[in-house]
Order: C-alpha cells, then sequence, then structure tokens
C-alpha cells in the first residue's frame, strides 16, 4: 500500500512539473473580482500574485506597480499599452499591477481603466503588508512607483523610476528579449 501511495505522489509532481507556466499562473486564485462597467479586475495578495515574478518559459513579462493616483505612473502607461499593442504575438506579455487601495477598485481603477481604454491585462494586488513583499519583487525596491519588472527566463531588470518614452521602455524589453 505505502508503494502505491509513493508511486502516486512521484506521478502526481511529474505531473505538475509538467503543467505549463500559463496553467500555474490560472490556478492562481484572486481574492476578489470587481465587475462594474463591462471590465473585471481581479484582485490578488501577495501570495497569490507571486507566481507572476516567477514564470520560467517561452515567455518575457513586463510587470509595471503603479495607481491610478500616480501621476508618473499614469504618465507612462501609454508606453506600456503601445509596447503590448507592438509585441503582441510575439511572447511578450505586458502585466500592469494596480496599487490603489482596495475602496478604490470600483470608483476609481475600473473607470480609469474603461476612460484610457487600456488593453493589458490589469490585477489588483491588495496585500497591505508591503513591508513583508517588496523586497521579494526585488531586493533593490525602496517601495516607491512606478516600478517594473522585465524577465524571461534567461535574465530580469527591475527599474523604479517611470519610462519616458516607448523607445526607452522597448530598448529595456529587447535588452531581456536578446539574453
Amino acid at each position: 500500500m505505502k508503494r502505491i501511495g509513493l508511486l502516486l505522489l512521484f506521478i502526481s509532481s511529474f505531473a505538475f512539473s509538467q503543467q505549463s507556466s500559463q496553467e500555474y499562473l490560472k490556478s492562481s486564485i484572486p481574492i476578489k473580482e470587481y465587475v462594474k462597467d463591462g471590465i473585471t479586475v481581479k484582485s490578488f495578495d501577495f501570495n497569490s500574485f507571486e507566481p507572476y515574478l516567477h514564470q520560467n518559459d517561452e515567455t518575457t513579462y513586463v510587470i509595471n506597480f503603479w495607481a491610478t493616483w500616480c501621476l508618473p505612473c499614469v504618465k507612462e502607461l501609454p508606453y506600456f499599452e503601445q509596447l503590448n499593442e507592438k509585441y503582441k504575438g510575439q511572447n511578450v506579455k505586458v502585466i500592469l499591477v494596480s496599487l490603489d487601495l482596495p475602496k478604490k477598485v470600483e470608483s476609481n481603477l475600473i473607470p480609469f481603466i474603461k476612460k484610457k481604454n487600456l488593453k493589458s491585462e490589469i490585477i489588483h494586488l491588495n496585500d497591505p503588508d508591503a513591508n513583508t513583499w517588496i523586497e521579494k519583487v526585488d531586493k533593490s525596491w525602496a517601495g516607491s512607483i512606478p516600478a517594473t519588472v522585465i524577465y524571461n527566463k534567461n535574465s530580469r531588470v527591475f527599474a523604479e523610476d517611470s519610462y519616458s518614452s516607448l523607445k526607452e521602455l522597448e530598448e529595456e524589453l529587447l535588452t531581456i528579449i536578446k539574453k
């Protein structure tokens, strides 16, 4: 009986290791979903969000931490949207991680998404204990936004500053893609 249990454990661990990164992300369960005006925003605590930071597949991830109240964040959002459109279908995934307060998701974030017609994937990070998760994003992060992580299975870069142009953001992306 113990041998069957061990065999089942081995088979299930092998099956999990064969699960694609995208499937693993799909298994990240949001703590809440906000739905308004035809827009859905999934809200995660850091533990359920963390897999977004550690994918090991053929995709390059561009993860931008921002908020609707942050003027430099809002100013650079069009560059992320343009990057998302330009690299659609090229194994580049742009994810905009809103740090807006949970009570502002329906009143500020969703109307902002609709008004700006944002097409990138947008998720909401609802974990007030930033002191425990900020350094898990990047050890050098002091916590200010905007902040961006660009990574793939070969390389990773972190920027705690805003991008001044699509060209600057794209150059950063290309340094990661080419590694």
